[in-house]
């Protein structure tokens, strides 16, 4: 029987709780995602969407934006893909729904300066309900948005958690695809 943990035990996530991962940004990218929150289990692993169950991976991979499937501990391949990702607001927790609105419209304003200095070709915000109090914008859809954020186009895509049951790994892939679709005119 192998001693090897597959995660973090309980005592470990509740360490991470608070705890940030870092930005894997750079000027100039095509496409800045931007998530709500880091996840206890990301904050305590140190990578983006690293929770088990969590869809981005596999859904940044069938909507071709990726050539393979890759791992969480392989994010640092993303910028060459053009791509990279940061966080509303970066503090972990065990769920989005700990964060306050508050909390949510600072990391918006926070989030506005570090495109501005980023100038991603799009910035992709992974949550409505999330995007529509970072931003003020209540009535804000899945999709382009009208709204800019300094020269960066803005779209709005469903957050891909497995705790997010609205939305099935085919139907966030054909979302996501279709912000690769606009990439690529």
């Amino acid at each position: 029987m192998s001693n090897k943990r597959k995660g973090p035990s309980k005592a470990e996530l509740e360490a991470a709780r608070g705890r940030q991962v870092a930005d894997l940004a750079a000027p100039g990218l095509d496409l800045l995602f931007c998530g709500i929150n880091p996840s206890l289990y990301s904050a305590a692993v140190g990578h983006h969407f690293a929770r088990p169950g969590n869809r981005f991976w596999p859904v940044l991979h069938a909507a071709g934006f990726t050539p393979r499937l890759l791992r969480p501990e392989e994010e640092g391949l993303l910028p060459s893909l053009g791509l990279g990702i940061t966080n509303i607001v970066a503090r972990a927790s065990a769920s989005a729904a700990e964060l306050t609105p508050e909390e949510l419209a600072a990391g918006g304003r926070a989030l506005e300066v570090k495109v501005a200095q980023l100038r991603p070709r799009v910035l992709a915000v992974l949550g409505v309900g999330a995007y529509r109090l970072a931003f003020g914008e209540p009535k804000a859809v899945l999709g382009p948005q009208a709204r800019r954020l300094a020269d960066s186009s803005l779209w709005v895509l469903p957050n891909p958690s497995g705790l997010n049951a609205h939305f099935q790994l085919p139907e966030l892939a054909a979302l996501f695809g279709g912000l690769r679709e606009a990439l690529s005119r």
